[in-house]
């Protein structure tokens, strides 16, 4: 199974807690924003959703 994981880079504050939660490391920090550089790694846990308080990170399933 597959998952599309986007990064609203205009709700993204930056605090990287979708990095250090992601348990595949899909989240790399580029210019003070998350980037989901690993997205073929995704497992769908959607962990990162319920730490991002501006809900900027969407999972979907492909």
């Amino acid at each position: 199974m597959a998952f599309d994981v986007t990064v609203d880079q205009e709700k993204c504050e930056g605090c990287e807690e979708c990095v250090d939660v992601c348990p595949v490391e899909v989240f790399e920090m580029i210019d003070g924003k998350s980037s989901p550089v690993n997205a073929d790694e995704c497992l769908g846990c959607e962990s990162c959703i319920e730490v991002c308080e501006p809900v900027a990170i969407t999972v979907e399933e492909t």
